[in-house]
């Protein structure tokens, strides 16, 4: 972030940024100094918490009694749709089903699309999970559906009333940033257990992008269209709907493209509540039982369907191009004839298990591959967790010891420690960057402390000054106000936890995934091989991250860590390289004409222009760590995340939602300050 000198005219000039430092500063040390004294200062005191908990489950619960009866009857009215398309789609035989996906695929995207959808389902067929792929689609199909209705309504109800606007727009910042976990278990009070319960879940879910994308497609409509519309005569109804929605038609199929998307990565989640014999009850069932090979060709039967319906239902939004019709009709006859032809032999498609030797060859590979290299894959471990992890969370003070570091942290080396920050931060001081000097010096104590051993004091001071930088006295304010909420209701120490494992993650995707980003800017070589990788882990459902780190890394905090790093990459590694790489034309050509180098106009010219975008993609790069946290106390994280899954399995209604309350404020105080951030580049840019 540039900022004005901090040294000026032989005083020193306090910038905003520099201003924020030091109150955070001074206050850190106040709490280290009076800790002995005031331990309060540092642990909030049990006598002070207040029974937020309970007063949240208490309400909810009898809230929730009072319309279980209406629930119960949606529940039974939605379990008809839910039934006919499990029998449409199990009834439907196989050749005829990849047929007809084939011959859409032809029909959207050509050839290539029509390979994808052929040896997508041909993969399917032969993994064996055919019947339970048939039930998973017939949640999608149901839910998708329902899901469009609830986000085309609040897109269009938003359009309509700009008065409830902003309250809508909360709305669904708060369904996206609550975890999903944290409404199961109130669904299932009101829903019951079943698979319709994992349907309502699924709808839930994936609304708010259809929302959002109607909301943005109504915004963007031609004010002329709009004044044409008018001067036609036609009523409010008609020119919504006949003018207003068809022209928007681009934006919103983006949105029914993310819903769909949405709702397939959430048939694990549902299958949690849902007991339903789909591909995602599969997976955790093989998880649980540690047959790695086969929950590794479960999940990729999820990342086939994911990548068949994201690359055609993409192709429905932007392209236009259609193929030849008559070559599709062909394909559906063929795919017919061929089922009538060989009806009688045809195999069940439950009963073609071709891939199992390939799923008991994976479990041998892995079994033999820890054998082997069991030794550098502990120490890997090991050293990441004690060297890395551990200090972050805990501190130096209590980390290193003789068992981890072989020796033992003393007062001393915390007074060298500090010392040394002194210095360095004095120097970056007297090259002119007192901010920086400043927030030097607060990382050596925080690394001193550990995240999870923070004073309150300071953690509430550092989110004012940060959102005060970030977004003014507004954001400040409210930042504290929500932290605040979290501290009294006696989840601070699972939120800091939570805080620091999403925060290391964080650090390591913007270190990586910038650097891939970089790298694929300047080589188009590197971007066509990190391209697909990127596309393939952005359509992996979350579950499916858990299983490669299992099966190296066993359960664990670190296997935790590197699966929310793997979900989280994308954005920072597509962000950076897109930021790069559209620097416009006369800037690069004023630079090259002045004599400047590659690294000159990537540092002075391209870095600068790009950090509105590189922050974003940081802003989405928090988002996906923090939405990572719940699926990861799967394998071993404390913190909000495992509360929350403590929670679903003790019906702790309270509990639930008061921790996926805290998670969703972590998120949104992260968003709304990294956004500030970047709205502050693009005005300094001009933008």
């Amino acid at each position: 972030m540039s900022a004005p000198a901090d040294v000026s005219s032989g005083f020193v000039s306090l910038t905003v940024g520099a201003k924020a430092a030091l109150i955070t500063l001074v206050v850190g040390a106040i709490c280290l100094i009076l800790e002995p004294y005031a331990p309060w200062l540092v642990a909030w005191p049990k006598g002070w918490v207040l029974p937020t908990t309970d007063w949240v489950g208490s309400s909810l619960t009898w809230f929730l009694e009072g319309i279980k009866p209406v629930a119960r009857m949606f529940s039974d009215v939605m379990r008809y749709p839910m039934d006919w398309a499990n029998f449409v789609l199990n009834g439907t035989p196989w050749p005829l089903v990849i047929g007809l996906v084939t011959a859409l695929g032809w029909y959207l995207g050509g050839l290539s699309m029509a390979a994808l959808g052929f040896l997508g389902l041909s993969f399917v067929l032969a993994s064996g999970y055919w019947a339970e792929s048939m039930n998973t689609l017939a949640l999608v199909a149901v839910s998708v559906p329902l899901a469009l209705v609830m986000g085309g309504a609040i897109g269009i109800l938003a359009n309509e009333v700009p008065r409830v606007k902003n309250a809508l727009q909360a709305l669904l910042d708060i369904m996206q940033t609550v975890p999903t976990f944290a409404y199961l278990t109130p669904l299932l009070l009101l829903f019951g257990f079943g698979p319709v319960v994992g349907l309502i879940a699924s709808a839930i879910y994936a609304a708010p992008p259809m929302a959002r994308n109607v909301m943005l497609g109504l915004e963007r409509v031609e004010p002329e269209v709009k004044e044409a519309a008018i001067m036609a005569g036609g009523t409010r109804m008609q020119q919504l709907f006949q003018v207003e929605i068809p022209s928007a038609t681009t934006q919103i199929m983006v949105g029914v493209n993310q819903c769909l998307m949405a709702a397939l990565s959430m048939v694990i989640i549902a299958a949690v509540i849902g007991g339903f014999n789909d591909i995602g009850w599969e997976v955790l069932l093989t998880m649980r039982k540690a047959q790695f090979g086969e929950a590794l060709l479960a999940g990729m039967v999820i990342v086939v369907f994911a990548v068949i319906i994201d690359r055609m239902s993409g192709a429905l939004a932007t392209e236009r191009k259609r193929y030849d019709r008559r070559v599709f009709w062909a394909l559906v006859g063929f795919a017919v004839l061929f089922t009538v032809a060989f009806w009688s032999s045809m195999p069940n498609a439950s009963d073609l298990t071709l891939l199992d030797p390939v799923a008991d060859a994976v479990d041998q590979s892995l079994t033999d591959f820890t054998r082997a290299n069991g030794v550098w894959l502990d120490a890997l471990k090991n050293n990441s967790m004690f060297y890395v992890l551990l200090p972050l969370r805990i501190g130096l003070d209590q980390a290193v010891l003789p068992f981890t570091w072989g020796f033992s942290w003393t007062s001393g080396m915390s007074q060298g420690l500090f010392l040394f920050g002194a210095v360095v931060g004095a120097l970056i001081a007297w090259r002119g960057n007192l901010t920086g000097g400043l927030a030097f010096l607060i990382a050596i104590g925080m690394l001193e402390t550990g995240i999870a051993n923070l004073p309150w004091p300071f953690v509430l001071t550092g989110a004012a000054a940060l959102g005060w930088v970030a977004g003014g006295p507004r954001l400040a304010m409210l930042s504290v106000g929500l932290l605040s909420t979290i501290l009294v209701s006696g989840l601070w120490d699972r939120a800091l936890l939570s805080l620091y494992l999403s925060g290391a993650a964080v650090f390591s995707c913007a270190i990586v995934g910038g650097g891939f980003g970089l790298l694929s800017a300047v080589s188009p070589l590197a971007w066509k091989i990190v391209r697909p990788i990127c596309d393939m882990l952005q359509t992996i459902p979350l579950f499916v991250f858990l299983i490669p780190v299992l099966m190296v890394f066993q359960i664990g905090e670190f296997s935790a860590f590197l699966a929310i790093c793997a979900y989280a990459v994308v954005p920072m590694i597509r962000y950076t390289r897109h930021g790069l790489v559209n620097t416009p034309d006369e800037m690069m050509e004023a630079a090259i004409a002045s004599g400047a180098t590659e690294w000159q106009i990537m540092r002075d010219i391209r870095g600068p222009y790009a950090a509105p975008t590189i922050l974003l993609g940081l802003n989405q790069t928090i988002l996906y760590a923090f939405a990572m946290l719940v699926i990861a106390a799967l394998i071993g994280t404390t913190g909000l995340g495992q509360s929350i899954y403590l929670a679903l399995g003790q019906a702790d209604i309270g509990l639930g939602i008061s921790a996926g309350a805290a998670l969703a404020i972590l998120a949104l105080i992260a968003d709304r300050m990294v956004q500030g951030f970047a709205e502050e580049r693009r005005k300094a840019l001009g933008l």
